[in-house]
C-alpha cells in the first residue's frame, strides 16, 4: 500500500478577494522561448552549437520576440552559441535575446562580455527564495536571500551604465511557488527599489511554478496576489514560467494569464527539467481554437515537429495536443459518425465558423489533413466506414447502406486490426461492382436497350429488351414497367423466377464533367424470406449504372 502519509498537503493561499474566476482570456501574452536554455540543460543529448543555431531560426520564423538563449557565463558552448548569433548577424532587430545568470560579479562580468554587439537584451538574474530551500540548500536568514538579489541587481545595473545596447532586467525568486507570498514580495520591491524602472523601460519580474506544488487554482491565486500587491504596477511586466511536475503546466499558465501575467516563459511541446515546462504551442493553440490571434505562427505544425525532433533528439507523442500524429484520428464509431455529419453540415451551410464534434480545430490550419480522421478497426462503426468511402472514394454509401457494409469490413478488422481505406476499397469492389467478372453470379448483366412509350400504354410507360445470364442460361427478353428498373424487374421476374421488390434506390455522379461516372444504389427485398440487401453500379450512363445495382443486389442475395 502507497505510504501516502508520507506527504503533507501544500498550503492553499488565503486569498477571499480572488477576481480571476470570472475573467477570461482576450489576447496573446508576450511569449519567451526558454527552449535554447531551459529546454537544452534538459536533453539527454544537449544540442551543439548548430543544432542550436537551426532551433533558434524556428524560433524566430515561428515569430518570437524574446528568445533565451543559454547561460552564456557558466557554458562555452552557449558563450558561442551567442557570439555566432552575433558574428552572422542572425538576430533579428525585433527579437530580443535573453540570457540567463547567477547574483554572482564574475559570472555577470562574463555575461555582459558575452552580449558585446547585441542592440538589446534581457538579463535574467535568479536565486532561490523558498522556505525549503532557504532551509536545507543555503541554510540563510530571509535577509540574507534578499540581499543576494539586491546585489545581483546592483552589480547588472552598474555594467548596463556602460553598455552600448538596451539592458532590460528581469528577476525571478526562484521557486516562486514554495515561497511566501508577502517575502516574494519584499525581494522583488527589494530589486525593484535597486533597478528604478519606468514606464517606458520596465522591470520583468517573472514568478515561475519552478516546481509544481499544488492546483493550478493556487497558482492563479498567487499570481493574482502578486499582481495586486506589486507597486508601480505600470513599470512592471509580470512573467510566469510554469513547469509541469503535476501535468497542470497548461492549466496554470491559461489561470495565471487570467490573473494577470502578461508573459509566459516556456518550450515546444514542453519540453524541460523533470516532466517538463509548458508547452507554449499548447496554450497558443488553445487560445487559437477560442478564436483569439495567439500572436505566433503556428500554421505549419509538422515542419515544427521536424526540426524539434531533429534538434531535441525527442519524439513528440502520438497524443500530444495538436501535434500527435493521432489527435485528428477517431477510432470510435459514434465519433467518426459525428465528424461525417459535422463537415456535411458545414458544407451545406456554407458555414465559415468551424463546428464539427471531436475536432476542436480545423486540422488543415495547422498543416495536417484530413485524410487520417478516421480509421476504421474493430471498434468503428457504420459512420466511420461510410466516411472512409465519401471522403477517399467519393462513394456517398445511402445511409440503409451504412450498416451493412460496415458488418462486411467488421468481420476483417476483428480478425487483422486496422483496415486501410485501400482494403475498405477492394471489399466494396469485391462485395458490390463485380460487373462481368466470373464472381458475378448466379445473375450477370449483359446488356439492355430501353424505350420509351406512350404513357400508360400497356401498364407502363418503358420498355426493357434485357439480355442476361442466370445459372449459366442465356435469356433475352422485353418487358414493360414504370420506369427502366421497374422494367428491368419484370424481365428478370418473369424468366428468372425471382421474387423481389425494389426497397431503396439513390444515384450520384462520381466526380465532374460530361465523361464522370455515375453510382447507383439499388436496395432489394426478397418477397419469399423478407431479407434486403443493397446493390451498387457503376456506369458513365446512369441507367446502366442503376441496372447493374439491382444485379448486385441480387447476387448479394443469392450469396
Amino acid at each position: 500500500m502507497l505510504n501516502y502519509k508520507k506527504y503533507k498537503r501544500v498550503p492553499v493561499v488565503d486569498y477571499k478577494e480572488r477576481e480571476w474566476p470570472n475573467k477570461e482570456i482576450m489576447k496573446a501574452p508576450i511569449w519567451c522561448s526558454v527552449d535554447l536554455r531551459d529546454g537544452n540543460q534538459a536533453l539527454i543529448e544537449p544540442m551543439v552549437v548548430e543544432e542550436k543555431i537551426e532551433m533558434f531560426n524556428l524560433l524566430v520564423k515561428l515569430g518570437f520576440k524574446e528568445i533565451e538563449i543559454g547561460f552564456p557565463s557558466a557554458s562555452q558552448i552557449e558563450y558561442d552559441f551567442l557570439r555566432q548569433l552575433v558574428d552572422r548577424k542572425l538576430i533579428p532587430d525585433d527579437v530580443v535575446i535573453q540570457v540567463l545568470v547567477q547574483c554572482r560579479e564574475h559570472l555577470i562580468d562574463r555575461t555582459f562580455e558575452s552580449l558585446r554587439g547585441i542592440k538589446q537584451a534581457v538579463v535574467h538574474i535568479y536565486n532561490s527564495t523558498s522556505t525549503l530551500q532557504r532551509d536545507v540548500v543555503f541554510n540563510k536568514s530571509k535577509e540574507e536571500i534578499k540581499q543576494i538579489a539586491i546585489e545581483g541587481t546592483k552589480m547588472v545595473k552598474e555594467r548596463a551604465k556602460n553598455f552600448p545596447g538596451k539592458i532590460i532586467l528581469e528577476y525571478s525568486p526562484e521557486s516562486f511557488t514554495g515561497t511566501e507570498l508577502d517575502y516574494a514580495l519584499e525581494v522583488c520591491t527589494a530589486v525593484q527599489d535597486i533597478w528604478e524602472p519606468t514606464v517606458d523601460n520596465k522591470i520583468i519580474f517573472n514568478l515561475p511554478a519552478t516546481v509544481e506544488m499544488n492546483t493550478p487554482n493556487v497558482y492563479a491565486d498567487q499570481i493574482e496576489w502578486m499582481h495586486k500587491h506589486f507597486k508601480d504596477r505600470d513599470k512592471i511586466i509580470l512573467s510566469i514560467h510554469p513547469h509541469n511536475d503535476r501535468g497542470t503546466g497548461v492549466a496554470a499558465t491559461e489561470l495565471a494569464m487570467i490573473a494577470g501575467a502578461d508573459r509566459v516563459e516556456g518550450t515546444l511541446f514542453g519540453n524541460g527539467e523533470r516532466t517538463g515546462n509548458v508547452d507554449i504551442l499548447n496554450v497558443a493553440y488553445n487560445m487559437f481554437s477560442q478564436g483569439i490571434n495567439p500572436e505566433l505562427h503556428l500554421e505549419h505544425i509538422n515542419e515544427i515537429i521536424e526540426v524539434y525532433e531533429r534538434c531535441c533528439k525527442m519524439p513528440v507523442g502520438m497524443r500530444h495536443p495538436y501535434a500527435g500524429k493521432l489527435v485528428f484520428t477517431a477510432f470510435s464509431g459514434s465519433h467518426q459518425d459525428a465528424i461525417n455529419k459535422g463537415l456535411a453540415a458545414m458544407k451545406a451551410r456554407g458555414s465559415e465558423i468551424w463546428e464539427v464534434p471531436y475536432l476542436p480545430i480545423d486540422p488543415s490550419d495547422v498543416g495536417r489533413e484530413y485524410e487520417p480522421i478516421v480509421r476504421i478497426n474493430s471498434q468503428s462503426g457504420k459512420g466511420g466506414v461510410a466516411f472512409v468511402m465519401d471522403t477517399y472514394f467519393g462513394y456517398k454509401l445511402p445511409k440503409g447502406m451504412h450498416k451493412e457494409f460496415a458488418d462486411v469490413i467488421q468481420k476483417i478488422a476483428e480478425a487483422q486490426g486496422e483496415v486501410s481505406p485501400d482494403t475498405i476499397m477492394d471489399k466494396f469492389t469485391e462485395e458490390y461492382l463485380t460487373h462481368n467478372t466470373d464472381k458475378e453470379t448466379p445473375f450477370k448483366f449483359i446488356s439492355c436497350k430501353i424505350a420509351d412509350l406512350d404513357e400508360h400504354k400497356d401498364g407502363g410507360d418503358t420498355l426493357a429488351k434485357l439480355e442476361f445470364m442466370y445459372k449459366g442460361e442465356s435469356f433475352k427478353v422485353d418487358r414493360i414497367g414504370n420506369g427502366p428498373i421497374d422494367a428491368v424487374k419484370h424481365c428478370l421476374m418473369d424468366m428468372a423466377h425471382v421474387n423481389f421488390k425494389i426497397y431503396d434506390y439513390n444515384e450520384h455522379a462520381l466526380g465532374e464533367g460530361s465523361h464522370a461516372k455515375a453510382a447507383a444504389y439499388v436496395a432489394v427485398m426478397d418477397l419469399d424470406s423478407g431479407r434486403v440487401t443493397y446493390g451498387v453500379g457503376q456506369s458513365t450512363n446512369i441507367t446502366r449504372a442503376s441496372i447493374r445495382a439491382v444485379f448486385s443486389a441480387l447476387n448479394r442475395l443469392a450469396r
